[in-house]
């Protein structure tokens, strides 16, 4: 009998949706504290974390005789220190209702690069603000960079409110001073919640404190904020990863479903070939399925031999992706080294890897007043944030990040140093303008100029070589 409570308990909890979620704020503003008293009061923490924090708080912490929740994510030697967040911090726990991921992400301009890493998969931002201070320069930043990155449901978080004595005057003056802001913010989305992460009110029970809000307590609101309808399952996106061929009677695409429906029996276009067949079979390590949607990750096998290998993507034939090398998108620069336009990147997007050119630098956002400032000096420096026009070697598949995150999505790599330079959101095609960069390719059929198998290994370092000097070379074998 308990074997099979066991049982059951596992396969509920495995059924459960997983919520991802951000907080984003000033300093001192209280994101950890919350995150803290969130963990603490659901009851989330082991005995052993319980005994480590009460021990901390006494040595380390910043809340006199109380425990100081903040500990809970602020791990790092120089954040226990000062005091504040300085890189991102993920804490897991589950309730009955749901599961969920949070990132703590620093609230300091200069790391505004660890809080884009943070938001970038989350479907929820908690935004704090100080009930002393109201909407600052640092809410009206993570306002934009959240409506940036594409976060659909955000829950301002007026923290502090008992140094406020919990005025309802107060909590109204910046929910109203918020809902001007989002005006030029594209958020669709939010909720207003009064608390205090220090005591707990309306954090995971509603507070008797505040008899005038007639609204949901922070806990009661993430377990059952709707997020089905966030994925985009109307475009068919299906990056290939791998093709694994285990034997000669078996050919399949390995992937993960970035978007879209796709069921035994379709038929499907791969790109950037064009040619069609239809899905043989959905295979999986427990089993065949009849259909596969996100974020499933499957094997596909076709009907019909097709040369499709990594970076290729199948789509329906009646629902195709933009197909170009020319492309617009906003751009978040995050290298320590400033950008250089004459230098060549490498591109990750989806499964696909090429080499990329920034043509050109159309405007820069300043995320204080949201204002476009036109670009005279054709850089970008750390963490500023701009829209540019691309020209890749190899065209790329994509979506409008508006309309679908996974192939609107990209990050560019530094070729000498391996860093991630920039993370960027396409927002469209670009015209292919006189004088931006263009890539030097050439075709090569080895069976019809004669070459036979022995010498490919010898061709391939030949063409790595030429690639490295930026000559893209199609090896038809």
């Amino acid at each position: 009998m308990a074997n099979l409570d066991i049982k059951e308990f596992l396969d509920n909890d495995e059924q459960k949706d997983l919520l991802r979620l951000l907080t984003a704020g000033s300093v001192d503003d209280g994101k950890s504290t919350l995150i803290g008293r969130l963990l603490f009061d659901s009851k989330k923490l082991y005995e052993d974390q319980l005994d480590a924090l009460q021990r901390d708080s006494k040595r380390v912490g910043n809340a006199g005789e109380n425990i100081d929740y903040a500990l809970l994510t602020d791990g790092l030697k120089a954040e226990r220190e000062q005091g504040i967040t300085i890189d991102v911090a993920y804490r897991y726990f589950s309730t009955n209702r749901r599961k969920f991921i949070i990132a703590d992400t620093p609230g300091h301009e200069q790391y505004t690069r660890n809080m884009i890493t943070g938001g970038s998969t989350a479907n929820l931002a908690i935004v704090l603000v100080d009930a002393r201070t109201g909407v600052i320069t640092q809410t009206r930043r993570h306002s934009f960079l959240i409506s940036l990155l594409g976060i659909k449901h955000v829950v301002l978080a007026v923290n502090k409110m008992d140094l406020m004595d919990f005025d309802k005057v107060v909590f109204d003056k910046i929910v109203a001073e918020y809902k001007i802001l989002l005006k030029d913010l594209n958020i669709p989305d939010v909720t207003y919640i009064p608390i205090s992460a220090l005591d707990g009110d309306n954090v995971v029970d509603k507070s008797s404190r505040t008899p005038w809000y007639d609204g949901p307590a922070l806990l009661n609101f993430i377990e059952t904020v709707p997020i089905d309808k966030d994925r985009n399952y109307e475009q068919l996106r299906y990056p290939v990863q791998y093709v694994l061929r285990p034997n000669l009677d078996f050919r399949g695409f390995c992937g993960k479903v970035a978007s879209g429906i796709v069921k035994k029996g379709d038929t499907v276009m791969a790109l950037p070939s064009g040619k069609t067949s239809k899905v043989k079979s959905i295979v999986t390590y427990d089993g065949e399925l009849e259909m596969a949607m996100p974020p499933q990750c499957v094997t596909l096998t076709l009907e019909d031999e097709i040369d499709i290998s990594r970076g290729d993507m199948l789509v329906h034939v009646d629902n195709v992706p933009t197909v170009s090398r020319n492309f617009e998108a906003m751009l978040v620069w995050m290298d320590e080294e400033k950008l250089d336009l004459n230098k060549q990147f490498y591109i990750k997007h989806t499964t696909r890897t090429t080499r990329a050119y920034i043509d050109s630098i159309q405007y820069k956002v300043n995320v204080n007043t949201m204002e476009q400032i036109a670009e005279t000096n054709s850089t970008l420096l750390l963490n500023e944030i701009a829209k540019v026009t691309f020209s890749v070697a190899q065209e790329l598949f994509f979506d409008k990040y508006s309309e679908n995150k996974q192939t609107g999505s990209f990050i560019l790599i530094d070729p000498i140093t391996n860093n991630t330079a920039a993370v960027g959101m396409i927002t469209g095609e670009a015209d292919k303008e006189e004088g931006s960069n263009s890539f030097s390719e050439i075709t090569l059929n080895l069976p019809s100029l004669g070459i036979g198998e022995e010498h490919y290994m010898a061709i391939e370092k030949v063409c790595n070589s030429l690639s490295r000097q930026g000559v893209d070379v199609n090896l038809i074998k």
